[in-house]
């Protein structure tokens, strides 16, 4: 065919294989060259820079963290710092001179950088020492950059210590690692140390979204989220995962497409797990389990991101204000905080941690995971409803049936049991009469606060409010309570709200309370109760006091009566 190409599949692969070579992967492209672009690490920069700035340089520099945190990075920026032909010694180097240009490219004569783990032998450190003692040839000092230190064999150590110590003024050492346990104390007292901690998922999901929006690449916030926490704290994890996404979603980061290349389930599941077991539903329960069991999960993972959520779960409950509006899970992690008290929030996480310590001794991950949640739902605060029966659900044709409570006291042989011949109707279990108001509204104005506040069904930092507060009065639908300024810590929307609904059904009929911190005058329940603890703990010191027996002890042996010991009688 006249004007084609004579080997077109040959050409087409030769310009796969151009396009290939021409890629840089993004944890190369975007590693940074100066301090300021550096992503967090601010205690082992500002130090670097004060130091740099001050011309306190030290001749010896270890860096340690895990992967992917920047320990080789700090140091290339470190090493143009101090052979920056431009501006001198300083901690902002050009960039564009011919020792900043050629560091940046690994091709600088003076930066001498040493792979250990390739080279731990004693007679490869001797060699490498042999050339300390000449100047060097371009840039104002000669830096040796030694990566996993930890690697170098004792003999090698013992070679490299005395240069360390003591090395010509125009030698710098840089060395980084990963395990600076195994660096010997000998060494480790001759640097400067410098730990780099991993990085914060939000931090590295600023890094990934700045990326993305310069390279142009589609990407969702919740996709770079799922990256930055799959990253571990590292960013060149972080961004090898990136890479890998991208190829997997055909240039776009979706949530979706990235949850799946990972590995990671839904949050909407782990939502909707929360939801069933709060509706204590442990049928539905046990059906988003298999839901999340089609696809593959690693049930280690889930148990981290059900106790991530049961944390912004109470961060929430504590301080509203902490939870980003933007974030996808914002609408329904509000939801769960209404309808959740921080006590069983706190136990529900506490739970979630016991389950994941132990997942590696089930049968199973999916049977730990399972026995997890039925547990979280057996030791719920509060009678939970289960899971209604195949039947029920079959005989109640789609229609919500009534949740069956846990057995009570007289079902379990304590208290009276039903006459034998009480009447049964065809429909099943006769529903529970509506709970009947304690008092009528009315009486409101004229009630004993502190009566009311250990009978009303509260508890956690509800309790808590409840106990420091004083009766302030009614206007309509609202009630006023005061506390003083030294409990002002307890007033927050979902605690009082808290307090508001016990009220509302207290009384049965809708109230909104307002806490005003004011001087309070007289007791609140809190004071009350720690005279009368005090009280108790009085008599209970006299009664010790005027113990015949102690007495005789005490005469008789030369005994002492401990005042930490004594507890009032229950």
């Amino acid at each position: 065919m006249a004007g084609a190409p004579p080997f077109p599949i040959l050409v087409g692969a030769l310009d796969a294989i151009l396009l290939g070579m021409s890629y840089q992967v993004l944890a190369r492209k975007w590693r940074p060259r100066t301090f300021a672009e550096m992503v967090g690490q601010r205690h082992v920069l500002q130090a670097l820079s004060n130091g740099l700035a001050n011309g306190r340089l030290h001749h010896a520099y270890l860096f340690s963290g895990t992967r992917g945190v920047g320990k080789t990075t700090v140091a290339r920026i470190l090493a143009k710092c101090l052979n920056c032909e431009r501006d001198g010694v300083t901690d902002t180097p050009c960039g564009e001179c011919a020792a900043c240009t050629e560091i940046d490219e690994g091709r600088f004569v003076d930066l001498i950088e040493v792979d250990a783990a390739s080279r731990t032998k004693v007679e490869d450190t001797r060699e490498l020492l042999d050339n300390v003692q000449y100047a060097p040839s371009r840039g104002r000092f000669k830096i040796y950059l030694v990566d996993e230190v930890h690697m170098l064999s004792t003999h090698s150590f013992n070679a490299l210590l005395k240069t360390l110590e003591e090395p010509p003024p125009h030698i710098k050492f840089l060395l980084a690692t990963t395990d600076p346990q195994k660096l010997p104390v000998t060494v480790l007292s001759r640097c400067l140390q410098f730990n780099l901690k991993p990085l914060l998922p939000g931090l590295m999901t600023g890094q990934l979204q700045h990326i993305a929006e310069a390279e142009g690449i589609d990407a969702e916030p919740a996709a770079l989220d799922l990256l930055a926490r799959a990253a571990d704290g590292s960013m060149r994890d972080a961004l090898s995962l990136m890479d890998q996404a991208l190829a997997f979603g055909s240039g776009q980061l979706r949530a979706e497409a990235v949850g799946e290349m990972l590995g990671t389930l839904s949050s909407g599941l782990l939502f909707d797990l929360l939801e069933r077991l709060l509706d204590g539903d442990g049928h539905a329960m046990l059906a988003v389990i298999d839901q999340m069991a089609g696809t593959a999960p690693d049930f280690a993972d889930a148990l981290a991101r059900l106790l991530d959520i049961l944390h912004r779960l109470a961060l929430y409950q504590m301080t509203p204000e902490v939870i980003d509006q933007s974030d996808p899970d914002a609408e329904r992690l509000i939801a769960l905080a209404g309808r959740l008290d921080s006590a069983t929030v706190q136990l529900l996480y506490q739970i979630a941690l016991h389950v994941r310590r132990d997942l590696p001794l089930a049968p199973d991950p999916r049977s730990g995971f399972e026995m997890g949640m039925m547990r979280m739902l057996a030791f719920w605060p509060e009678p939970a409803p289960s899971a209604e029966t195949p039947s029920a659900a079959a005989s109640s044709a789609g229609a919500p049936s009534p949740a069956v409570s846990p057995p009570s006291p007289s079902a379990s042989g304590g208290g009276s049991p039903l006459p034998a011949d009480a009447p049964e109707t065809a429909a099943g279990p006769t529903q529970p009469a509506p709970p009947q108001p304690s008092a009528q509204p009315q009486d409101i104005d004229a009630l004993d606060w502190h009566h009311l506040a250990a009978t009303l069904p509260l508890s956690g930092m509800a309790q808590a409010l409840a106990d420091h507060c004083q009766w302030g009065g009614r206007e309509g639908d609202r009630v006023t309570l005061h506390i003083d300024t030294a409990h002002q810590h307890l007033v927050n929307e979902t605690v009082t709200g808290r307090l508001a609904d016990a009220l509302s059904r207290h009384f049965g009929t809708p109230f909104k309370v307002q806490v005003r911190v004011a001087r309070v005058e007289g007791d609140t329940p809190a004071d009350t109760a720690a005279r009368a603890e005090n009280e108790r703990m009085a008599a209970a010191r006299e009664a010790i006091e005027q113990d015949p027996n102690i007495a005789a002890l005490q005469e008789t042996f030369g005994a002492e009566v401990i005042e930490d010991s004594i507890r009032p009688r229950d």
